[in-house]
């Protein structure tokens, strides 16, 4: 098949192109790698600063028109797949649509059914916008709602995932925002990680090193600022029995430098699931603390491996948890080696892509008839 993956998440439409590609399919990645992050793509399209940084963008989008045409399937990382407003996303993605076979939604993060169905509906205990029944009222939170809420990302939301082939779900989260309300065509896929080919857990470090990545101006948003006091007061109170190291904002391949000789990463306080950034950390047999709640193993089928330190989204339950890490390192030993067995289980890139491969046929099949 020939592909076109079109923007950029935390590395997920990189690291599938590298599954896709070893099994034979043309695949081409367009995106702007992520902002800061700086993931691998073939064509970049990074808006540049400045008053003229979107019409430089779209120029650049014109010229590349005849390089977004003739494939089996275009797939959208989300509704804004590129850096431009909505306004002007809906004629490329119309574009996109009458020249390929094939268009696929990405459901891996920020947009309209992600917020609304976690402020009206609520069907997770808790979100990046509700605690229980109660509203989340940090600004980010906030300033998403208003952004996706009534406006013109969300009719460009609606009309993509009206008019798409198919929509694919990377997170329990994602999938109980979109099937309910797309069941014929929306698809759970695990996210895809690229494994290392032989690896090991390695004995945990006495103190324990504990890794904490802070997101650029997230940090209230994502319970980074909760996760971050706890472990600031474990490693305060414990000294001789834990290091923490904080990194905020460098790019992805310094960030995995830093990260690999940790024990054991607090992330995503808000998840029910593990992220990317969390199950990197898992393959190379890291230990994380943070979304790892039953809905998590049900989706994946999994009866038996249980690799994750759930919290809830409390100071409390975090401070808990890393307290009783540094207090039982032989525990953490074992966690690290089902780390490694569950990634390589459910997310290793050559499995997730097989499961691409047969979401894209059967579409393929479908537009056909």
């Amino acid at each position: 098949m020939k592909i076109l993956l079109i923007g950029e998440y935390s590395n997920v439409h990189a690291t599938l192109a590298i599954g896709l590609r070893e099994m034979g399919h043309q695949v081409t990645v367009i995106s702007n790698g992520d902002f800061w992050k700086n993931y691998p793509r073939d064509i970049d399209v990074t808006r540049k600063t400045g008053k003229w940084g979107g019409i430089r963008l779209i120029v650049k989008l014109w010229t590349l028109l005849p390089k977004m045409r003739g494939y089996d399937v275009v797939q959208l990382i989300n509704p804004m797949f590129f850096e431009l407003k909505a306004e002007r996303l809906e004629w490329f993605y119309n574009y996109l649509q009458r020249n390929n076979k094939c268009i696929v939604l990405g459901g891996y993060g920020m947009d309209y059914y992600w917020v609304n169905t976690c402020c009206s509906e609520m069907p997770l205990r808790y979100s990046d916008f509700n605690i229980g029944n109660e509203l989340r009222t940090d600004e980010d939170a906030l300033k998403e709602r208003r952004d996706w809420l009534g406006t013109a990302k969300e009719r460009l939301n609606r009309r993509i995932a009206e008019s798409c082939n198919g929509i694919v779900t990377g997170l329990y989260e994602y999938h109980v925002c979109y099937a309910p309300k797309f069941p014929h065509k929306t698809y759970y896929i695990p996210f895809p990680i690229k494994m290392q080919d032989t690896i090991e857990a390695a004995k945990t470090h006495n103190p324990v090193k504990i890794f904490i990545g802070i997101s650029k101006n997230r940090s209230t948003y994502k319970g980074t600022d909760i996760m971050l006091k706890a472990a600031e007061d474990v490693a305060r109170n414990y000294p001789d029995r834990m290091i923490l190291e904080k990194v905020e904002g460098v790019p992805f391949g310094q960030y995995q430098y830093l990260m690999d000789n940790s024990d054991v990463i607090l992330d995503q306080l808000y998840s029910y699931t593990p992220s990317m950034n969390s199950l990197l950390a898992m393959s190379k047999g890291i230990v994380v603390i943070g979304g790892g709640e039953p809905e998590n193993y049900e989706i994946l089928h999994e009866k038996e491996l249980r690799p994750i330190i759930n919290v809830e989204p409390s100071y409390e339950s975090v401070y808990h948890q890393l307290e009783w890490v540094i207090q039982h390192p032989e525990e953490v030993e074992r966690l690290k080696a089902e780390s490694i067995a569950y990634v390589k289980k459910h997310h290793n890139c050559q499995k997730v892509a097989k499961q691409y491969e047969a979401m894209y046929e059967a579409l393929l099949q479908s537009a056909d008839q």
